[in-house]
């Protein structure tokens, strides 16, 4: 049969072919080049579809699956197949096979239950976050009346991004409205996106502490104290935490800008200096946030002035590693700026070291702050602790509440101290406007610590006697030796009252702690106080010597002619206050008196023989106060347990019925920040004898150095920033392994023993995940997604099949997890770098810093599930973002499919 080409009317009623054969004379066709050609073409097209066709319908099995070529020709010699059934199965295989490719929708069963189980995982890692382990917010607003006086001046002669940021000086309304300078500068720097304007607070409170406080103290201004400048810069609110190159622009520009700063005291009509006085060759630098970062790169360019810059103090800025690494120059140059550090700490010589002079601060605001984690705040990598240190806002004497990213720059609780610290490491005296590095580190050591850290100083073994205690020899203030000395009712006597004891000697067996709580402030001036803690030696009978070395004497023998003078030393200069905790107890920052605590070891106290406590409460009282000698082994125990069995079964401690009044419980297997526990004390009992107080928790670090509070404590939630993913080792490695500490303070007097248990909260464990492994639940889908791609090209090119659904399983990724984490969770050898003259401040041995980058950042084989979790969700998500496209493209298909009918409809009725 002869196909006809569409063509007239006429020429079909003709019967003229279209075949481009010619037909001859007998009715034969004959055959030309050109219909020769044109079979052959045909008849090749109808060969080729047939070999398609024939070799495509037995690959299709019933099921519609791919069958491979192998399995097809085995199957082939075991059956014969009539040709009609053949094809009818074909056509069935065809059908579903264009039903299911046609079909966007389409889902497996195991596509849909990872879906749902990776839903549901995600709504609880959220629900977690969200509600549980919560801390509470405790900061209160600073207010202020501010005005700012732009360098107009500060222009290109002096930097190239003069047209891009600008340099401001702050006064405060009522108080400094001098543009002048006349004090010692201080300089702001905001973070991403930040403001010049949040300088505010922390300018107001060193304008009015200075006014209010620091002129009328003839001893602070004789030591070194003065007025702040208090310069702050505008970046335009760049955002820095995106952008390397934005980072090195702000750092040039600061450097610039410290310059200037230092050149306005010189002009004597831009500076109201004291002549006398030296003029400026340094700038303390605040930055806050990425502003912090940019602080620390400065010293890192090429225009930094030497000298410049020998004290920075940072809020919330991520010290160890870039928040967001999206962009490699930010990358690469934090890499740059602490290996810089890095290795200016680890030169031999200090005078090889370009920041031996500089200390460094660090604040975190804790778990409240869910910009930044504050785990990349520490500075354990960066700089040894005779430089600089990490502190948490809870361990902050008297804030002991956590802060979010923006509330560290108003919160009162914080600016407070800060701008306290920054006047009493001030030395107006110096070039450099500041004390020696070891005074600035003393300083912000007492106003930043507990001063229960180990590397904190007592100043006590410092002073010299101040006061002379004059007691009557057959008085009986004298406490037994070995004996607890409880004070329930001060005042009591209606007149100062001397309670004496004795320091027990050096060579008594065990090591000795003298302890000291009281409700009662202790006080530097005698004068003021109610409550005196006074460290006393035997005064040697010398006519004058009394007179000519002390400032205070303190008589209480009442003439007696038989009397014993001591020469003592007031202990309130190591006052350590705590939280006071009763039954109305709910916050440790809540308003109140805070309890005052001193804690000395026995080799701290060896030059005296005496503790005195001279309650000087003129009418009778509810403060109390208790003072006692007891051995550390006692009151400090070591919890040996690993970390599996504390997740399975936990830790049950038991307080003794007789114990002192501070105990320890050490845990070194609590060290990771993933982790969240739950802890709960139970009742303290004490019979016929009043309570003078709840028990009292504190939960602390020795490296970062953070703390806890809780108060009246039955309950607590217990979680902390220790060894967290992707961060870089410490520089002293075996800080790391310090473990959690659990410090408590219980009423001695009550004479019952107290159950503590400790517990894994699971849900608020997996809460903690959102904050370390946010930027990882963004790059595992494109994991995800680059492997299957990756699988599927490397399957078509082998085989050239379609690509099998069922290749990445969770088993992969949970034998890619644990063999990750075991190749990983050896230490790595040691090498001696010898000893250096400073070698606290140097590594002990070769350091990979870059060894947690990878992956999910761990090298705890215990959390070994995380990365099929992670895949998991990963998977998950890829699925709901294809399904929420597809529905996008359906929606949108919605109006062009009824444009496409109404413009079919009119071409119809067009035709009609």
């Amino acid at each position: 049969m002869r196909r006809k080409l569409s063509s007239s009317a006429d020429e079909d009623n003709d019967g003229s072919s279209s075949d481009p054969a010619k037909l001859n004379h007998d009715g034969k066709k004959t055959t030309t080049f050109t219909t020769a050609k044109y079979d052959l073409n045909r008849h090749s097209d109808t060969l080729d579809r047939r070999k398609v066709e024939k070799a495509l319908a037995p690959a299709f099995s019933a099921s519609g699956t791919w069958t491979s070529p192998t399995r097809l020709q085995a199957s082939t010699k075991k059956q014969d197949v009539s040709p009609d059934q053949t094809g009818d199965k074909m056509l069935d295989a065809r059908a579903r096979l264009l039903r299911r490719t046609r079909s966007p929708w389409s889902c497996s069963l195991l596509t849909a239950t990872a879906t749902l189980a990776a839903i549901l995982l995600m709504l609880f890692i959220l629900h977690s976050f969200v509600t549980r382990q919560l801390d509470s917010k405790g900061c209160d607003m600073y207010y202020t009346r501010s005005m700012f006086f732009n360098f107009a001046d500060f222009d290109t002669e002096h930097t190239r991004f003069a047209s891009k940021y600008s340099l401001h000086l702050y006064r405060e309304v009522g108080f400094d409205e001098d543009p002048k300078v006349k004090g010692v500068p201080v300089l702001f720097i905001p973070g991403n996106a930040g403001s010049y304007r949040q300088a505010r607070s922390l300018a107001s409170e060193t304008v009015q502490h200075y006014y209010n406080t620091v002129q009328q103290d003839k001893e602070a201004l004789k030591g070194g104290a003065t007025s702040i400048d208090f310069f702050s810069v505008d970046f335009n609110e760049d955002f820095t935490a995106f952008h390397g190159q934005t980072l090195l622009d702000q750092a040039e520009y600061l450097n610039d800008a410290v310059a200037y700063v230092l050149s306005l005291y010189h002009d004597p009509r831009r500076s109201q200096r004291d002549p006398g006085l030296p003029d400026p060759s340094s700038v303390i630098l605040i930055g806050h946030s990425m502003g912090g970062v940019a602080a620390r790169t400065m010293l890192t360019m090429p225009n930094y002035q030497s000298n410049s810059i020998n004290t920075i103090i940072t809020i919330s800025a991520p010290h160890a590693r870039s928040p967001v690494s999206v962009d490699a120059t930010l990358v690469r140059t934090y890499q740059r700026i602490n290996t810089y550090w890095r290795d200016a700490y680890s030169q031999k010589w200090a005078s090889d070291n370009p920041l031996w002079h500089v200390t460094l601060i660090s604040v975190a605001g804790g778990s409240l702050d869910t910009t930044v984690p504050s785990d990349y705040a520490s500075l354990a990598s960066l700089v040894p602790s005779t430089h600089g240190f990490t502190v948490f806002t809870s361990s902050i004497p008297g804030m002991w509440t956590g802060a979010d990213h923006i509330q560290t720059t108003w919160c009162v609780q914080l600016v407070r101290p800060i701008a306290r610290s920054i006047f009493d490491a001030l030395d107006v005296h110096r070039p450099s406007q500041t004390k020696p590095r070891a005074e600035r580190m003393r300083v912000f050591k007492r106003w930043y610590l507990t001063g229960m850290e180990d590397i904190a100083e007592k100043m006590l073994l410092h002073n010299d006697p101040t006061t002379v205690l004059t007691l009557e020899d057959q008085s009986n203030s004298v406490n037994p030796a070995g004996q607890r000395l409880v004070l329930r009712s001060l005042g009591r006597a209606g007149k100062p009252t001397a309670h004496v004891l004795p320091i027990p000697p050096q060579e008594v067996p065990g090591k000795k702690r003298f302890t000291f709580l009281s409700n009662l402030p202790l006080q530097e001036n005698p004068d003021s106080g109610h409550l005196d803690v006074l460290f006393c030696s035997v005064l040697p009978l010398q006519p004058g010597y009394s007179a000519a070395l002390f400032s205070m004497n303190l008589d209480l023998s009442e003439g007696s002619a038989g009397s014993t003078r001591l020469a003592c030393k007031n202990a309130a200069i190591d006052r350590i206050i705590l939280p006071a905790s009763y039954r109305t107890s709910t916050q440790p920052f809540r308003k109140g008196s805070p309890f005052s605590y001193l804690q000395y070891e026995l080799e701290d106290l060896a030059e005296h023989q005496f503790v005195a406590i001279v309650d000087k409460v003129s009418e009778n009282t509810h403060a109390w106060a208790i003072a006692e000698f007891s051995d550390s082994s006692e009151g400090h125990m070591h919890v040996s347990t690993s970390l599996q069995r504390l997740l399975a079964f936990g830790i049950h401690l038991k307080l003794p019925a007789e114990r002192p009044l501070v105990t320890t419980f050490e845990v070194p297997a609590l060290h990771s920040s993933l982790l969240a526990f739950k802890l709960r004390m139970g009742k303290q009992p004490c019979g016929d004898s009043a309570e003078l107080f709840t028990p009292l928790l504190r939960q602390y670090l020795s490296e970062p150095h953070e703390s806890r509070y809780f108060v009246n404590v039955k309950e607590a939630n217990v979680s902390l920033h220790g060894i967290a993913p992707f961060m870089p080792p410490p520089l002293r490695s075996q800080a790391a392994r310090s473990g959690l500490s659990l410090q408590f303070w219980t009423d001695p007097t009550c004479g019952s023993s107290i159950d503590v248990s400790l517990q894994v909260d699971i849900g608020g464990s997996i809460g903690k995940l959102v904050m370390r492994y946010r930027t990882v639940f963004a790059a595992f889908p494109l994991l995800i997604v680059a492997l299957v791609v990756r699988k599927q090209f490397k399957t078509y090119d082998h085989s050239g099949k379609q690509f099998p659904k069922k290749t990445i399983s969770i088993r992969t990724l949970t034998f890619l997890a644990i063999s990750r984490a075991i190749s990983s969770a050896a230490a790595p050898i040691a090498t001696s770098v010898g000893w250096h003259v400073w070698s606290t401040n140097t590594t002990e041995s070769a350091i990979d810093y870059t060894k947690n980058d990878l992956l999910l950042g761990s090298q705890d084989s215990i959390f070994w599930f995380l990365l099929p979790m992670c895949g998991l969700l990963s998977a998950g998500l890829c699925i709901l973002i294809n399904y929420a496209a597809l529905g996008v493209v359906s929606l949108l298909q919605i109006p062009l499919h009824m444009i496409g009918f109404r413009s079919s409809g009119s071409k119809n009725d067009n035709t009609k």
